[in-house]
């Protein structure tokens, strides 16, 4: 359904004005899912109390973050726990992520321009990592690749994009939100550069909270999704939380309960926002867990769990590795 929507965005400028598209990168947008651009991987954040349909939270489909820690850190957690005894031997983990991480780079390889580059900001531990970590998987498909910070990223006289000593960036896999890459001064370097983009600029379609009511618009009571509309502004009736269609880990999204009760995450986002019917995560000892579900390409190949001690899941939230426990005969059950 998303892939369907960023298709039917993507020739829309009705649409792309209700997602708040920049006019500059709409060209782009379009010109990139024309193309067909190659895509790498995301995440879908859903609500799943195990008693009824797991519901949509959002996409993160552009900058999606924990990946090493589902991909690597909890599958070498259950290889462990299994060791020790802690676990069954047959215990097992949906987590193929990495596997399909390697098999994606070996499909899109040949369509990456060479030189490529990996890159994140500088002062950010986790965002390296997670470069540092793909780009590994992108060895192990057999495509070597250089790394930088996007500090150090510069612009040559003849407007290509360059990295240290001025050698060319032909591809670029960039730890950092589209639409504030839209939105640098450089981005106007952007259409005439020759550069390619990984997450590519169709991304910018489904990393945007706006495709939540437009899903909800088209397939008004599906099981997996919330009703949600376009914020008017005002102020938020009970039931329901609001979110800015570009915004991260949990920041500035506002929450109003049925009961009356309030809660707002503070943080740096503003512009058009969407409301969401109020759906909350289930509580467990005082903790609620969010499922992450790791799309690799269009495959669904594992989740990850981060669990906050509020019901807005922040940048602060630990990730809890998990078991799938079963003989066959019995029901299986996830454990954290």
């Amino acid at each position: 359904m998303a892939m369907a929507l960023a298709g039917e965005a993507a020739g829309s400028q009705e649409l792309m004005e209700r997602l708040a598209i920049p006019d500059q990168a709409r060209d782009q947008v379009a010109e990139s899912w024309r193309r067909r651009d190659p895509h790498l991987y995301g995440r879908i954040d859903l609500a799943y109390d195990g008693r009824g349909p797991a519901k949509l939270y959002e996409f993160n489909y552009d900058t999606p973050t924990s990946l090493f820690e589902a991909a690597f850190f909890q599958w070498d957690w259950l290889e462990r726990q299994r060791e020790a005894g802690v676990l069954p031997a047959e215990a097992d983990q949906f987590n193929a992520i990495h596997e399909a991480l390697v098999a994606r780079f070996v499909e899109i390889g040949g369509r990456l321009q060479q030189p490529l580059y990996f890159a994140a900001a500088r002062d950010s531990a986790e965002d390296q990592g997670t470069v540092d970590y793909l780009r590994d998987c992108a060895a192990q498909a057999g495509i070597e690749a250089g790394s930088l910070s996007i500090e150090d990223i510069g612009l040559s006289a003849d407007g290509r994009f360059t990295a240290a000593d001025d050698v060319l960036i032909a591809s670029l896999f960039k730890l950092y939100p589209l639409e504030d890459l839209f939105a640098d001064e450089f981005a106007q370097a952007l259409p005439g550069s020759g550069l390619q983009l990984l997450e590519p600029p169709w991304k910018l379609l489904l990393s945007n909270k706006g495709v939540l009511p437009l899903l909800w618009e088209r397939h008004r009571g599906h099981p997996n999704l919330l009703p949600a509309e376009f914020d008017t502004g005002g102020d938020l009736p009970a039931g329901w939380v609001r979110k800015p269609l570009f915004s991260r880990e949990g920041a500035n999204i506002e929450m109003h309960f049925a009961d009356g009760q309030r809660l707002h995450q503070p943080g740096p986002y503003a512009g058009p926002a969407i409301r969401q019917a109020l759906h909350p995560l289930p509580a467990h000892d005082g903790a609620w867990p969010l499922i992450g579900s790791w799309v690799v390409g269009d495959m669904a190949c594992g989740m990850g769990i981060r669990e906050d001690d509020s019901p807005i899941t922040r940048d602060s939230a630990r990730f809890v590795p998990h078991a799938i426990i079963g003989d066959g005969r019995r029901p299986m059950v996830i454990e954290a």
